[in-house]
């Protein structure tokens, strides 16, 4: 490409595509929204752009150069291997898809093009501060990274901006893939690599059904991974759907023989929290500063500079796809805790 901006159609609009992805979009003076594509008409009224519930006319719209797919699970393959079809540059909400054998037919039918998976967090200003704080060794050899990630999500909460008759597909496993596990959790395994600059090699899983009622008796409201990468620094993740909203909620901890990064809130889609280094000789806690940058704002400038061919992209979806298969083998055999 030889333009400076970047045509972006938005393929998806439930909260996160509303509330994160279009203004996203507007935010970067590189993007142009082209168009938007939703299967209910009545979720495009209010927007002033093109929009339409065929995927194809999406894709004929003049001056498109990327999609954002923000579908259910279960619709990421279809769209993507539309997009792709069309020689198209796609970046896809994670996870990926809601099965380890639709992920794998999504880098198939990618083949050579640029795609990505929307890891917002591998983006958020705090995060890649962490990175070059490691790369540097100010934590000095990495031995653990533990991550606290939940909400509340009863068996009838809606998003933003949902219909009264939506219904909460994120706990039904035949949409999503499972429950708190499988929508939490790919967020803390893909930021380890992020983080560490190296990926999990190993997983495993206990989840639990206690607290919220779902129809779907095979999704879980929780669970608790445990991994280890190849150096041998240990992983754990507690995710939850039972984690009521005014408790404390949101924490990721690297931990060094030098040191320990704490960063509070900055788990999520927006901007902020805290991060604090604590000196492993002297105790001393060190407040570090960090730009107040978006995490969706920073990954659509990213995409977009990878499209017009500034930059390259740096997770291949084929890395992306086999942290999927990691966690889905994981969840595939996992100890239950609420089983006798």
């Amino acid at each position: 490409m030889t333009t400076t901006t970047t045509g972006w159609g938005v393929v998806g609009l439930g909260w996160v595509a509303r509330d994160h992805v279009l203004p996203a979009l507007a935010a970067d003076p590189h993007a142009r929204l082209v168009g938007v594509c939703d299967r209910d008409e009545r979720a495009l009224a209010s927007l002033d752009v093109p929009t339409t519930t065929d995927l194809d006319a999406l894709l004929a719209l003049d001056g498109l150069d990327a999609v954002y797919v923000a579908t259910p699970n279960h619709a990421h393959l279809p769209v993507v291997r539309a997009v792709a079809a069309a020689g198209v540059p796609v970046l896809c909400e994670k996870p990926m898809a809601h099965t380890v054998d639709d992920a794998a037919a999504m880098v198939e039918a990618v083949g050579d093009g640029l795609a990505g998976t929307a890891f917002d967090q591998r983006f958020h200003p705090a995060h890649r501060t962490i990175a070059d704080l490691v790369a540097q060794g100010r934590l000095g050899t990495v031995t653990a990274v533990r991550i606290v990630y939940g909400c509340w999500l009863p068996p009838a909460w809606l998003p933003p901006h949902s219909r009264e008759d939506a219904g909460n597909w994120r706990v039904d496993t035949a949409l999503a893939g499972g429950g708190a596990a499988i929508d939490l959790a790919p967020h803390g395994i893909d930021l380890v690599g992020t983080l560490l600059g190296e990926d999990l090699e190993s997983l495993t899983a206990v989840t639990r059904r206690r607290v919220h009622p779902y129809a779907d008796p095979a999704a879980d409201d929780g669970a608790v991974l445990v991994g280890a990468t190849a150096s041998g620094a240990l992983v754990t993740a507690h995710v939850s759907f039972a984690l009521p909203d005014a408790l404390p909620r949101r924490r990721l901890e690297v931990v060094g023989t030098e040191g320990q990064l704490v960063a509070t809130d900055t788990l999520g889609q927006v901007a902020g929290g805290t991060l604090t280094l604590h000196d492993a000789t002297t105790g001393a806690m060190e407040s570090v500063a960090f730009d107040p940058d978006g995490p969706f704002e920073r990954q659509v400038a990213a995409f977009g500079a990878a499209v017009r061919g500034e930059r390259p992209w740096p997770y291949p979806l084929a890395r992306d796809l086999a942290l999927h298969r990691l966690l889905l083998d994981a969840l595939r055999h996992p100890k239950d805790s609420s089983c006798p």
